[in-house]
């Protein structure tokens, strides 16, 4: 269809109102619970009385305000690349535009029913025998169908200077092996035994035979997740790191053509591949002799269908937002349409997209700001690394080395992706969708083999997240965080410290946490600790993990400590760090130790801290969260990490017969 034509289809957000900016607010706290008893609600208590979670949300907080208003400045750079017919054919603006109309055409998605999904389906259809098995898992990979297990590129963890190809495991719907597994997720598994069903039928299957398609399938991703790691043993770096030859792989899983579905992936530039859990690829290579083709064809034929019903007509999509949002997350309603266009756009061209946002809307002072906060942070750190007690002067002395190669990236990358060659459509929604997943999936697998670039980003620049590297030893901040509640360079230095500042210290005790730690100055997973000192690391991180497992989110829920362990890590170490850069500071400027609504620098801290993490979550994400995310709840972030300070009692004045539940424990 012409492009004109298809924007009459399109409808305008111009006329939503546009969502107030977060902020920081002494407003938000409830000052008639004392910080000692419950810091969070101290700090966040009449926000949490104010504020609801959204019917299309799964949790609201500082993070998910921020993601909503940068949502609405994305969106209306969408839009107007969409109407903008002055945007030559083949730029990138234009291509955004286009997937943009893609997206909004409901008329004619709904129009073309299951048509974009046949040419992926008839792959399926086509598949004869099971040599041919991994060459359709090749294309399936390529077009982000992760179907059996998945795929990776990124830096070698023991020659972090190259792209490798890691195998891992995979091939799952449900979240995590926990939810095949777990006597909580019993009625997740019989509602995802009835989605399949209810998907099948979609599809045109009778209700009869979708029956057994759904049992065939959930018996077979059963198989796959009781072969599974945990999301616990997925921490452990050394043992997720198994390096095979090529010219090995056929001896080693000869129930796999490996070798065969390189070739389809186009992997032809290194000798070598990683292979993350063997155990999974063995009994992979059991389940494929075991089941028929017919029944990796329905597993397939599921694939597509799951992958492609956010995409499809409505009784698609609706089906798989009933099971895979207000069902498996507790979200009551689905984000409205450009919403999800926008949060679609980011991740499948989101470099195109913030190029233009930070020309747009990122302020560079902020920049120069941040690298401010950065040097103080840093400065810390390596005191702290030489002042340590409990390490030995072997181990420190590397330590330094290490961290004295730290680097950190702020607002947006030097180098962005070049789209050139992708193809998008103004017509053509889920069409556009895999050839930008194959368009991904070829310039990762183009890179193996050679040099890292240490210019490209792993995050998009509109994205309100951070994160350490330990392959490249480094951080980075998107511009998309670099805004109120996080950051503002209007407000009092203490609050910045205490929401950004704790992050980035946060970020930086990453590369020291129990899994960080094993990376060495050059990225390399490398032991370089001596006995002595990896065993006292142990045995604090020990304290760590406890004291977090103690920890209740829901009546008889609690933490995993394990799991959240390096995150707990880099969340004490974070507060303390920057609560000192802070001190320091606030020495070289004796003119900023001054009251501000009634509270001194430190507490504004931890408050701006604490109000950073403010959220409210539904039951059913906090159960997921729990089961298989490596970060505390929200909630717990604000308040553990502050209370545990050895400077919280001083800062807050508490005195008397106060006894404090949360034990002084920390490394950093």
């Amino acid at each position: 269809m012409e492009r004109l034509e298809l924007l009459k289809h399109v409808e305008k957000i111009s006329d939503e109102k546009a969502p107030a900016k977060p902020k920081f607010s002494i407003e938000y706290m409830d000052t008639t619970v004392k910080p000692e008893d419950d810091f969070y609600s101290y700090s966040c208590g009449n926000w949490d009385k104010i504020n609801e979670i959204p019917e299309d949300k799964v949790e609201w907080g500082a993070t998910s305000e921020l993601i909503e208003y940068n949502r609405y400045v994305l969106g209306k750079i969408l839009e107007r690349c969409a109407f903008d017919e002055k945007l030559q054919e083949g730029t990138e603006e234009r291509k955004i535009g286009d997937f943009y109309i893609s997206a909004m055409n409901t008329d004619l998605i709904e129009k073309l029913k299951m048509k974009p999904a046949e040419d992926v389906l008839k792959i399926v259809y086509e598949l004869q025998s099971k040599d041919k098995l991994m060459q359709v898992i090749a294309q399936m990979h390529k077009m982000g169908m992760e179907a059996m297990f998945s795929y990776e590129s990124y830096g070698d963890m023991k020659k972090s200077d190259t792209y490798a190809f890691y195998l891992t495991q995979g091939g799952l719907s449900l979240p995590s092996r926990e939810y095949y597994t777990q006597d909580t997720f019993e009625n997740i598994r019989k509602m995802f035994r009835e989605h399949m069903k209810k998907m099948f039928t979609l599809a045109g299957e009778e209700e009869k035979r979708a029956a057994e398609l759904s049992e065939k399938i959930f018996t077979m991703e059963m198989e796959m997740a009781m072969s599974s790691f945990t999301p616990v043993e997925l921490r452990d770096p050394e043992r997720n790191y198994n390096k095979f030859m090529i010219s090995e792989l056929s001896e080693k899983f000869p129930g796999i053509e490996i070798t065969t579905y390189l070739k389809g992936m186009g992997v032809t530039n290194t000798d070598y591949v990683i292979v993350g859990q063997p155990i999974f690829f063995h009994n992979l290579e059991k389940m494929i002799e075991k089941y028929s083709i017919e029944d990796w064809k329905i597993y397939l034929k599921w694939n597509v269908l799951m992958s492609s019903a956010p995409f499809l007509h409505r009784e698609m999509e609706e089906e798989n937002f009933d099971f895979f949002h207000r069902k498996l997350f507790g979200q009551s309603q689905p984000e409205t349409r450009w919403k999800r266009a926008v949060r679609l756009l980011d991740y499948e061209m989101g470099e195109a997209l913030g190029k233009i946002y930070v020309r747009e809307h990122f302020d560079e002072r902020y920049r120069t700001k941040m690298n401010e906060m950065i040097n103080d942070i840093r400065e810390v750190f390596t005191e702290r690394l030489k002042k340590l007690s409990w390490m030995g002067e072997e181990t420190k002395a590397r330590a330094l080395e290490k961290f004295s190669k730290f680097r950190a990236k702020v607002g947006y990358p030097s180098k962005f992706i070049d789209y050139s060659t992708l193809q998008i459509s103004p017509d053509d929604y889920l069409g556009n969708v895999l050839r930008s997943n194959v368009f991904e999936s070829e310039r990762m697998i183009e890179r193996i083999g050679k040099k890292v670039d240490r210019e490209l980003w792993e995050m998009t620049p509109p994205t309100v997240n951070a994160y350490f590297s330990p392959t490249d030893n480094e951080i980075v901040f998107p511009a998309g965080i670099l805004q109120p509640p996080f950051f503002d360079p209007d407000l009092d230095d203490a609050v910045n410290y205490g929401a950004t500042g704790g992050t980035i210290a946060h970020e930086i005790t990453h590369g020291f946490d129990d899994e960080g730690r094993k990376f060495d100055a050059d990225g390399n997973l490398k032991e370089w600790w001596t006995e002595e000192d990896e065993e006292e690391f142990n045995r604090k991180a020990k304290e760590v993990s406890k004291l977090y497992s103690e920890q209740e989110v829901l009546p008889g829920l609690y933490i995993n400590g394990d799991l959240t362990l390096g995150e707990n890590i880099a969340d004490l170490g974070g507060v303390s760090i920057a609560l000192e850069a802070l001190e320091r500071r606030l020495e070289r400027n004796p003119e900023m130790r001054k009251p501000i609504d009634g509270f001194t620098p430190e507490q504004r801290f931890f408050i701006g801290w604490a109000q950073s993490w403010r959220e409210k979550d539904r039951e059913e994400f906090l159960r997921w969260l729990v089961s298989s995310n490596p970060h505390s709840p929200s909630r717990i972030r604000a308040s553990v990490p502050a209370v545990a300070n050895e400077n919280f009692e001083r800062v807050f004045k508490i005195s008397g017969t106060y006894i404090n539940k949360i034990r002084k424990v920390g490394l950093w």
